[in-house]
């Protein structure tokens, strides 16, 4: 498919996941791509090195501005970006039209045959397995994960086939306007209190964007999920086809005895309408892990590809940036047992939750350590009881400080407020950002003497919390994964 596009493009938070995706994709069709954002990141390298013009830091000045804006033919905004933002105005006052990320997703995908993955959590995962299983079976896609993906080159796939693979995000409305032939959706539930009042306002957006699939397109949902279960049955009869997946019995993918592998991986056996269908092998642990699979077998399946090669390209799967991604491991000589450090975007209660799960059923009989850094202080006002409860699969809890975001503190929370409220208090401390990494090295070098089988140390949150693996395994002499 010839998708040249020679428009001129200014991506306003390009640094993003979201944002540097699509910049990556325009900039692949032959269109030039300019922008900005607050912070330096890896990411805007690779940008640069495809073409883009990048300025980081802030630019107040209307006369700066409105010289950066010279030969732009459209500004996309990040929807982190207020309406009052210096750059979104100074854009107007020169007549530029202003897209948000939703609106300008449209335009993007117009043409192609839409795969549209939504969840509350999930959804990077079982993108990045999708675009892996259709490149290998020669589909040639063009994806947008948030996440860099390693086997795929980056965050983005420019292809010459028919199939767009897109992360499709809640957050600001994104996914409100897509038009998918095929819609996934892996979970629903509160998430995003900053712009979801409550959970019946999130499930509102979820039955929209099912409305989006087109007629006699297909939904690929998770059936075993009550939010999920609640959106279906607000759609109308008929709207769609609807191909459910699960653990539970009568699922139309269904996965039976998830189990441990001894690399640290997880097997089940899959049953497509009550028969088997093969063995599903990942090499990433974790029952959520075999859901997103699930819908990737299913999503395969409605477009025709064979069950086997599915179950092959899965097993090759590594896994994204930050999603339960191996940072490294140290043994200082004072302790017998290796330390395994795993990162991890997770900062949601559930996504907590399944994440230690996974650690657990890897770590077998080794502690789990969990440093946690909470995002945003709307969303651990609302969920507070919920993140108390998500650290039950955890031997040691270290809670850091609220990483704000794009935030203000307003309401007064602390981080010792989780802190004191976790369930496994003897063994859960507070510990300031500033002194985080040498009270975690001087508790490793007390503790770990008496783990003979060693500690598996999960830093979660989508903050600055992945700067503490590296510097803890520089501090510890330890050997960073390649």
């Amino acid at each position: 498919m010839n998708r040249e596009n020679s428009q001129h493009v200014r991506f306003l938070g390009i640094a993003g996941a979201g944002l540097s995706a699509l910049a990556h994709v325009h900039l692949a069709r032959g269109g030039a791509v300019s922008g900005s954002d607050a912070q330096d990141a890896p990411r805007l390298d690779a940008l640069r090195a495809a073409g883009a013009q990048v300025r980081v830091g802030a630019v107040t000045d209307p006369g700066e501005l409105a010289a950066e804006l010279v030969g732009v033919d459209v500004v996309v905004a990040s929807s982190a970006f207020p309406d009052d933002h210096p750059e979104l105005l100074a854009a107007r006052r020169a007549g530029i039209p202003v897209r948000r990320r939703g609106d300008w997703l449209p335009e993007l995908t117009a043409g192609y045959d839409l795969l549209a993955v939504a969840g509350s959590h999930g959804k990077t995962t079982t993108s990045a397995m999708l675009s892996l299983v259709l490149r290998a079976a020669g589909l040639d896609p063009t994806a947008v994960i948030g996440a860099e993906v390693a086997q795929l080159g980056g965050n983005a796939l420019v292809g010459a086939g028919r199939v767009f693979v897109l992360e499709a995000d809640e957050y600001g409305g994104a996914f409100a306007n897509l038009d998918p032939v095929l819609a996934v959706i892996t979970n629903v539930e509160w998430e995003h209190p900053d712009v979801f009042p409550d959970e019946a306002a999130v499930r509102a957006a979820f039955t929209a964007f099912a409305l989006r699939v087109r007629a006699g397109g297909t939904l690929v949902a998770c059936g075993d999920h009550p939010g999920v279960r609640m959106v279906l049955a607000a759609l109308p009869h008929g709207h769609a086809r609807v191909v459910d997946y699960g653990l539970d019995a009568g699922r139309a993918w269904r996965a039976v005895d998830p189990r441990a592998t001894p690399g640290g991986g997880v097997r089940a056996t899959v049953r497509h309408r009550g028969e088997e269908a093969g063995t599903l092998d990942l090499a990433l642990p974790g029952t959520h892990t075999v859901l997103n699979a699930l819908a990737v077998l299913a999503v395969a399946t409605e477009l025709g590809l064979a069950v086997p090669d599915t179950l092959a390209t899965l097993a090759t799967y590594t896994g994204a940036a930050r999603r339960f991604q191996r940072v490294g491991t140290a043994a200082p000589t004072d302790r017998r047992g290796p330390l395994e450090i795993v990162d991890d975007y997770a900062h949601h209660p559930t996504e907590i939750l399944v994440t230690l799960a996974a650690a657990r059923q890897r770590a077998q009989s080794r502690q789990v350590w969990a440093v946690v850094q909470p995002h945003t202080f709307s969303r651990l006002a609302a969920l507070m009881d919920d993140f108390a409860a998500a650290f039950i699969d955890a031997d040691r809890v270290y809670v850091t400080d609220i990483y704000a975001a794009r935030e203000h503190d307003t309401l007064g929370l602390h981080a010792s407020d989780l802190a004191k409220k976790i369930f496994v208090p003897e063994t859960t401390y507070y510990v300031p950002w500033a002194g985080l990494t040498d009270r975690l090295v001087t508790d490793l070098s007390v503790s770990l003497p008496a783990a003979p089988d060693g500690v598996l140390l999960l830093t979660l949150g989508a903050g600055t919390i992945t700067e503490i693996g590296p510097r803890l395994l520089a501090a510890l002499d330890g050997r960073p994964d390649r």
